[in-house]
C-alpha cells in the first residue's frame, strides 16, 4: 500500500503547491487560467498524439473496453440522476448536474500524470477510450439535460458539436490514430518536440488544478449533497466499472485495472462551469469537486493497491 501512496504523492503534492500558492496570493487567477489553457490546448494534446501515434492501434483502441466503460458510466449517471430527482422534485437541471459530476472525471488534469505513473505508456489506450466515452457521451448528455430543463437550449446542439469536433484532445486522438493506422513514424525532431511539450502537461495542469480548488468555497449547507456525489464518484463508479469490465465482459487485466483507476478519479472542474452556466446548483457542484479531489488523495492510492497490488 505504501508504494502506491508514494507513487501518488508527488502528483497530489503539485496540486497542494498550486493551492498554497493561490491562497498565499503568490499566483494570480490570470496565471492559473493561462496554465490551464496551455495544458489543455497544447501540452496534453501533444502528449496524447505522441503516445497514440507511436503505438500499434490495438494498444490504443479497444471497442469492448469502450462499451463496458461507457455502460458503467451510464449506469452511475442514471442512478445519481434518479436519486437526485427523487430528493429534489422537479429540479431536473440540478439532477443533471449531479449526475454529470458523478461520472465526468478529471481526465485533463489528474488523469495523464496518474495513469502514466501507474501504467506507463500502455495507459494511454485506456485513457484515450475513457476520454472519448466521458467527453463525447456523458458530458454531452448532462449538458443537454441541464440546457433543456433550464430553458437555455438555444444553440446547445451547435455548441456541443463544436465542443466535440474542435476539442484539442479529440483532434489529437484522431490525428494520432491516423498516424498509427498509416504506420507513419514521427521524425526524431518532431518526436522530441512533442515529448518536451507533452512532458509539461502534468505539472502545469496539476498546479492549475490546485489553484482552482483554492478559489472554490464549500458551504456547510452543501456538504451533504457533495458527500453523496463524492461517494458515487470515488466508490460506486469504480466498483461498477470493475464488475462490468472484469466479471461481465472479461476485459484484459491491464485495461480493467486502468479503467477502474480512471473511474476512481475525482470530478472535473468543468462540471462547475456547466452548472453555473445553466443555473443548476453550482454551489453543490463546486463543493463536490473540492471534496472529491481532497478525498481522492487517499482513495486513489487505495484503489490502485486493490487493482494492482
Amino acid at each position: 500500500m505504501i508504494e502506491f501512496v508514494l507513487l501518488s504523492l508527488p502528483i497530489f503534492g503539485v496540486v497542494l503547491l498550486g493551492w498554497v500558492a493561490t491562497r498565499a496570493d503568490i499566483t494570480s487567477v490570470a496565471a492559473l487560467d493561462a496554465l490551464g489553457i496551455f495544458s489543455f490546448r497544447f501540452a496534453l494534446p501533444a502528449l496524447l498524439f505522441r503516445l497514440i501515434a507511436s503505438q500499434s492501434l490495438d494498444h490504443s483502441f479497444n471497442a469492448t473496453f469502450y462499451g463496458g466503460y461507457l455502460a458503467s458510466g451510464l449506469l452511475i449517471f442514471v442512478l445519481v440522476f434518479g436519486v437526485s430527482l427523487i430528493l429534489n422534485r422537479r429540479a431536473i437541471a440540478s439532477a443533471g448536474a449531479h449526475a454529470t459530476t458523478a461520472t465526468f472525471s478529471n481526465l485533463g488534469f489528474l488523469g495523464p500524470p496518474l495513469i502514466l505513473a501507474f501504467f506507463g505508456e500502455r495507459g494511454a489506450g485506456p485513457m484515450t477510450m475513457v476520454m472519448l466515452s466521458e467527453s463525447t457521451i456523458l458530458l454531452s448528455l448532462g449538458s443537454t439535460i441541464m440546457g433543456v430543463s433550464s430553458g437555455r437550449a438555444a444553440g446547445l446542439g451547435s455548441v456541443l458539436l463544436r465542443g466535440t469536433l474542435l476539442n484539442p484532445i479529440v483532434v489529437a486522438i484522431g490525428l494520432g490514430a491516423g498516424f498509427a493506422v498509416a504506420g507513419i513514424s514521427l521524425p526524431p525532431s518532431l518526436d522530441r518536440f512533442l515529448g518536451f511539450l507533452g512532458g509539461s502537461a502534468g505539472p502545469a495542469a496539476l498546479f492549475a488544478l490546485g489553484g482552482a480548488l483554492a478559489l472554490q468555497r464549500v458551504d456547510r449547507t452543501t456538504v451533504l449533497s457533495a458527500a453523496a456525489i463524492t461517494t458515487a464518484k470515488l466508490a460506486i463508479y469504480p466498483v461498477v466499472t470493475w464488475y462490468v469490465l472484469a466479471r461481465v465482459l472479461g476485459v484484459e487485466a491491464l485495461w480493467t485495472q486502468a479503467g477502474v483507476l480512471i473511474a476512481a478519479l475525482p470530478s472535473a472542474g468543468s462540471n462547475y462551469v456547466l452548472a453555473q452556466r445553466y443555473a443548476a446548483g453550482a454551489e453543490h457542484i463546486s463543493a463536490a469537486i473540492v471534496l472529491s479531489t481532497v478525498v481522492s488523495a487517499v482513495t486513489v492510492p487505495f484503489v490502485a493497491w486493490l487493482v494492482l497490488g
